[in-house]
């Protein structure tokens, strides 16, 4: 960074933390007590900070990063400050935590981006920091941040890997990545993104020189066709079957490759992924779950990629090739017909926005979730049309991961979206600082409302006294 660069994005990142800490203390004065999954996080981290680590709440469903992460922060900050009593451990204290990686998010973010799009000259300081600040206030992440939740921390390891991963730093990245598995077991498949990256950029390599070989110039697209599929699927099956690949993908890999296996391990030994309750998290073929997620994803980027020029772009793409778009409408169809599960959760727990969407949309008409399904293909579309400048390998490896990320939950939760989206934000080519604005904009109002009616509209369940907020 310039220094000019230097001096205005630590002023951004000083008002960034002033404002959340505002907030901060705003949220934590009308909701002292634990609240939501809190109730579950702040006792555990409570029983590390008095030094019993043996002892586990069987409700927790995640493995101890974030408790681990906040003594070995507080810790010190105790030392130094003398603190004693209730204040040490509190509520309040083990919140703050969540807004320090916040801050650290926002840093990540930035560095993510300037290397990601080092090469593009065009690209000022102001939209590199201006994409920075609005990804750190994404809405769904950004609330999370004033309650003690795994979001951050998760988010803030995942990045931190990737960012590593980037530089060509793997054994960092790997390590990185085994804390950000001890925050969420499911981060395990953006450890394996990161190693498919490194494929894809050998693949990218090989696929070049195929075509160099042939006095052809490496096509930057293939065509959507039955002919541009199986040109890569016998690409693909020459790269696996040449051993020097293999060895090649291996020796790029293995820091990867050893963190897969420790979780292999402890998948077998824990009989599973979720560390407690496992009846409320088990695996399922939720195929709809990717639907959803790309239309979160076209909603919260409609200020970034949403124009005339796009909308012109998907009618051509529609008109020249209407038997591929049938097939998928009809592929669609089916898997919403046939694949669509409801957690008891979604139906259940009206504090939650996620219930309301569902209430109020697709609970109206049993043929409503059908009759989605042409804009669930213009959200895949714009997908697509927003990461067209990435390479192929490396969008199949995105793919993937986010397939892998998103299908097998059975609950529609909000915060599941918020890895995947960031790492397809930070992909797009860096928006103009007018659209950057608006994304701001939007992400600012959505927060505001979100705090204001957390904190203001309050209700309560006739079997309780306590007053229930609604949230993310």
């Amino acid at each position: 960074m310039e220094r000019f660069e230097v001096y205005v994005f630590t002023a951004l990142c000083s008002i960034n933390f002033l404002i959340s800490c505002l907030l901060f203390s705003k949220i934590t004065r009308e909701q002292r007590d634990p609240y939501m999954d809190e109730i579950f996080h702040v006792p555990q981290a409570q029983k590390y900070c008095e030094g019993k680590f043996h002892e586990w709440d069987p409700m927790i469903t995640t493995l101890p990063g974030l408790y681990l992460a906040s003594v070995g922060l507080i810790r010190p900050v105790v030392w130094l400050a003398d603190l004693k009593g209730s204040v040490v451990c509190s509520t309040a204290m083990l919140r703050f935590i969540s807004l320090l990686f916040n801050s650290g998010n926002l840093y990540i973010i930035y560095l993510i981006i300037c290397r990601l799009h080092m090469k593009d000259k065009s690209r000022s300081s102001s939209r590199r920091m201006f994409s920075a600040l609005a990804l750190s206030t994404f809405p769904v992440l950004y609330f999370f941040t004033f309650l003690y939740y795994t979001d951050a921390g998760s988010t803030f390891f995942t990045l931190f890997m990737y960012l590593m991963a980037l530089y060509g730093s793997h054994k960092a990245a790997a390590l990185l990545g085994v804390c950000a598995v001890l925050f969420r077991q499911t981060n395990i498949i953006w450890v394996a993104f990161c190693a498919g990256t490194v494929v894809a950029q050998k693949m990218d390599e090989s696929w070049r020189t195929e075509w160099k070989k042939r006095d052809e110039k490496s096509p930057s697209q293939v065509p959507l066709t039955i002919s541009g599929a199986m040109r890569v699927m016998r690409f693909l099956l020459e790269f696996l079957k040449t051993p020097n690949n293999i060895k090649a993908v291996v020796l790029s890999t293995w820091p990867y490759i050893a963190v897969a296996v420790v979780f292999a391990v402890f998948v077998v030994l824990n009989d599973g992924i979720a560390v407690g309750d496992r009846s409320s998290h088990e695996a399922c073929l939720n195929f709809p779950q990717l639907f959803y997620f790309l239309s979160f994803t076209l909603i919260f980027s409609l200020p970034t990629s949403l124009s005339y020029q796009m909308v012109v772009r998907f009618l051509q793409s529609l008109r020249k090739q209407p038997f591929v778009y049938a097939v998928l409408m009809t592929f669609s169809l089916f898997l919403v017909w046939k694949f669509t599960f409801v957690h008891k959760y979604l139906l259940a727990d009206n504090r939650h926005f996620p219930f309301y969407v569902w209430k109020r949309i697709f609970q109206r008409h049993e043929l409503v979730r059908f009759l989605l399904v042409p804009g669930y293909v213009f959200a895949a579309w714009h997908f697509l049309d927003t990461l067209r400048s990435k390479s192929l390998f490396w969008f199949l490896c995105f793919s993937a991961c986010l397939v892998a990320a998103t299908v097998p939950q059975k609950l529609l939760e909000f915060r599941y979206f918020i890895l995947p989206y960031l790492l397809y934000r930070v992909h797009i080519p860096v928006p103009s600082l007018p659209r950057l604005l608006l994304e701001f904009g939007l992400f600012t109002a959505v927060n505001t409302a979100t705090v204001y009616i957390f904190i203001n509209k309050t209700f309560q369940w006739p079997d309780s006294t306590a007053a229930q907020r609604f949230m993310w």
